[in-house]
């Protein structure tokens, strides 16, 4: 049975699902539904591209290059530890919208952290932000059984004027790894202003 995580809460991997060898990151969202009427002919009509991205941090917090931006325009770590499936223009449709595969057993040993951000692309120029988002959920499932590890649902309530999140981050504990529920809002344009904090 999946462990329904709040903002903060932190799991330890090997506690939750012994033996742990590739997990699947899935990301999903809907689109709060737009009034009809005549003053909506007037509103923003744009679909709501969320893009995810995993970035690979190293000991002190940094991502050392490029390759550890793992997103739509990078789908693979050099490694093969860490592959994104692809962009989903937008979130149209049932579970998750975006999914991450990472295989731990290939982790280089000098990835401490796997931080994994959600950004709304072309925000401003739209219009758009997390508060207009319903059903945001990050969830990690175990590939060997297809079962389900953990799942994070966060509000949109609560990110008013947000246009990124720091979702989760998956990091190094002693010989195994733990998972901890963030949420935490930012106000960027795009996710090159995400990566000027590492």
């Amino acid at each position: 049975m999946a462990i329904n995580l709040e903002k903060g809460q932190r799991i330890s991997l090997v506690k939750a699902a012994p033996g742990l060898k590739r997990v699947l990151c899935g990301l999903g969202w809907d689109v709060a539904q737009r009034p009809k009427g005549l003053m909506n002919l007037f509103s923003n009509n744009h679909d709501y591209d969320l893009d995810a991205t995993a970035i690979a941090l190293d000991s002190k917090d940094k991502y050392r290059n490029t390759n550890n931006v793992i997103y739509f325009g990078n789908l693979r770590h050099p490694s093969g530890a860490i592959t994104h499936l692809g962009d989903n223009l937008t979130g149209a449709g049932h579970g998750d919208d975006e999914q991450i595969i990472v295989d731990l057993t290939k982790i280089p040993a000098e990835i401490e952290t796997l931080m994994f951000v959600v950004n709304i692309y072309r925000c401003r120029d739209r219009q758009q932000d997390f508060s207009q988002v319903k059903n945001a959920f990050v969830r990690l499932e175990n590939m060997e059984n297809r079962t389900e590890i953990a799942r994070y649902n966060l509000s949109g309530s609560d990110y008013q004027g947000c246009t990124g999140l720091r979702i989760a981050k998956l990091y190094r504990n002693g010989e195994g790894w733990d998972l901890t529920a963030l949420g935490e809002g930012l106000q960027v344009n795009e996710l090159k202003e995400i990566l000027k904090q590492y």
